[in-house]
């Protein structure tokens, strides 16, 4: 179920064009240091940071921009010889880039490209941007806080709604496409049940899907509230009774379905693996197991090529950060670096044929 396809918007900023931003950015500030959107903190900074290792005139993207934590980080590494581009679907992200970008004072920053498209997308980005290779790239495939506290049902226990049942049950960045509640209302018993148990890893896929359709035969389920009630009524008492909500997989899955996260991530992967330049490096920080198996099979098949190596095994947040920071307790990270050497005869799409995993 792909997202529907639309032109990207891009905004470029360099240190001369948007002086007028500063006093934007300010006027923001107490918006975003006292709302909900405070409340994300973007995982392994300190981790990622090391991995990459940015030069002041590296050729940077934060594929994902989410709360823009790696994003202002990474921007304050590069000097004025360096670029940094900027994705993210959610056009609320790519704001709040232009926000941290604009916060940055230095007369020597770098040239900032902030783009409001899919990752997926990365490699028909670059070419409009004419930036080729790159050198640092950076995936963080986690939600932020932001996106989670904003009501489009993201979240199963976020309070208020329609009639008092939870958020609309969207789970899309924008208002077009499809959404949570369409998948629900509408895929057969079966269906339902393939996609809980296949993207949400859900043990209980063909009792919740079977008490997902006896929900909506008495009325259409359009918030989050009716969807968890449903959820609820197809899992036996002790799994309610566990600490882990028992929508957590369900609704994990169905914002997959909805996004095609996989499907973006496998494409996304593919174009950042042909796009690093000699020496270069890619970061990803997965969340959940299926995510982070295809991470894992891809950079161990770009390394298999001959097109680099993965540096490390993969990086846990530390005791400390997951008790400041739930979000991170699930975090994993993955580096891979480019060969110091790119072979002359190696074709001009090197994804083609190697990372096609599925």
């Amino acid at each position: 179920m792909p997202l529907p396809k639309k032109s990207a918007t891009i905004i470029d900023m360099d240190p001369v064009r948007d002086k007028t931003l500063r006093m934007s950015a300010d006027s923001q500030a107490s918006r975003v240091s006292n709302g909900v959107e405070s409340m994300h903190e973007s995982v392994l900074m300190k981790e990622v940071l090391e991995a990459l290792a940015v030069q002041a005139n590296d050729v940077v993207v934060d594929a994902t921009l989410g709360g823009a934590g790696h994003f202002k980080e990474l921007c304050s590494l590069l000097g004025e010889g360096g670029v940094i581009v900027g994705i993210d679907a959610d056009p609320a992200a790519v704001e709040r880039g232009r926000e941290a970008y604009a916060l940055d004072r230095r007369p020597e920053r770098p040239v900032a490209h902030l783009v409001n498209d899919n990752f997926r997308n990365l490699t028909r980005i670059l070419e409009r941007l004419n930036i080729a290779p790159v050198d640092k790239i950076l995936f963080d495939l986690g939600w932020s806080g932001y996106q989670i506290s904003a009501p489009r049902g993201f979240s199963f226990s976020a309070e208020g709604g329609p009639a008092s049942g939870g958020q609309p049950l969207l789970m899309n960045y924008s208002e077009n496409g499809e959404t949570a509640a369409d998948i629900v209302n509408s895929s057969s018993e079966e269906a339902l049940a393939d996609i809980i148990f296949t993207y949400g890893e859900e043990h209980f896929s063909r009792s919740i899907a079977r008490a997902i359709v006896a929900a909506r035969a008495k009325e259409r389920i359009l918030t989050t509230g009716q969807l968890v009630h449903a959820i609820e009524a197809g899992v036996p008492a002790w799994y309610r009774a566990r600490k882990i909500n028992p929508a957590t997989k369900t609704f994990q899955a169905l914002r997959i379905a909805v996004n095609d996260e996989l499907g973006a991530l496998k494409e996304g992967l593919s174009a950042a693996l042909g796009a690093l330049s000699a020496g270069g490096r890619l970061a990803i920080i997965s969340f959940h197991s299926i995510e982070d198996r295809i991470v894992k099979n891809m950079l161990r098949d770009a390394a298999h090529a001959g097109l680099g190596t993965v540096i490390k095994k993969p990086i846990a947040s530390s005791r400390t950060e997951v008790l400041r920071n739930r979000r991170a307790r699930s975090a994993k990270l993955r580096v891979f670096e480019r060969v110091a050497t790119i072979p002359h005869a190696e074709t001009t799409d090197p994804t083609r044929t190697v990372f096609s995993y599925a």
